[in-house]
């Protein structure tokens, strides 16, 4: 896609600005090459610091593997494109500006990513907490929205799934795929990494058809409790993205 006419803002350059598009880019290019992507729908955001009614999203048209800090877009929450050299998706704008707007995210990734769309396909819409460890983390975490109303292509649609969430920050959308919140970048991609790898598993074992092994709900808790409480290793996997993903 051909960029349109760049626009520049002050914020643009600031170097915390800076550093947080180079940061979505890498999110973006490791979530193609970990296969969360879908040809060029779907978005992550960011919002700025201190300033939660302007965010940074990828751009319209871009598959997530090309993308780097240049072609990330800031945008406000009405949809005005403040910098950047690409126009935007109006989904992107009509979910992620509801989300940072009302739920007070500061990360908000969107994916449909296979196994955890399969299981929001289910009548469940969900994966079980209490099978893989990997699963756990998630353990209390997970809001269903079971209510598809199509595209997300109006103010209403972004505000109804903002508010669904109620204060979790994984959201399983019916007949749709997942949304990660977070208050950092590399814990939310962390947590869009793992859900993924747990719905894998959690498929790949419902598949095999022998019974399953669920834990206790207490222990699911507590396996929840123990990642959330140490988090070095989602800013060791973050930085090791980036010395793999140039």
């Amino acid at each position: 896609m051909s960029p349109t006419e760049s626009i520049e803002h002050p914020l643009f350059g600031r170097p915390d600005i800076a550093a947080l598009r180079e940061d979505l880019a890498l999110a973006l290019r490791a979530a193609a090459h970990h296969g969360l992507g879908e040809g060029v729908c779907n978005h992550f955001s960011v919002a700025l610091p201190r300033d939660a009614d302007k965010f940074l999203v990828n751009p319209r048209g871009l598959m997530w593997q090309e993308i780097h800090a240049d072609d990330i877009v800031l945008v406000d929450s009405a949809g005005n494109r403040l910098a950047g050299r690409f126009e935007i998706e109006p989904s992107a704008m009509f979910i992620h500006a509801a989300v940072h707007r009302l739920a007070r995210k500061n990360v908000v990734l969107h994916s449909h990513a296979p196994n955890a769309t399969a299981l929001a396909l289910t009548r469940r819409c969900t994966l079980d907490t209490t099978l893989s460890q990997n699963a756990m983390r998630f353990h209390e975490r997970v809001m269903i929205d079971g209510r598809f109303n199509g595209l997300a292509l109006d103010a209403s649609e972004g505000e109804r799934i903002a508010r669904a969430l109620g204060g979790k920050d994984i959201a399983f959308l019916a007949n749709h795929g997942v949304i990660v919140c977070g208050e950092r970048l590399d814990y939310a991609y962390d947590d869009l990494y793992y859900l993924e790898r747990a719905c894998q598993t959690e498929c790949l074992a419902r598949a095999t058809g022998l019974e399953l092994n669920p834990v206790g709900v207490a222990l699911a808790a507590q396996t929840a409790r123990q990642i959330q409480g140490e988090r070095l290793q989602s800013e060791l996997f973050f930085e090791a993205l980036r010395r793999a993903l140039k």
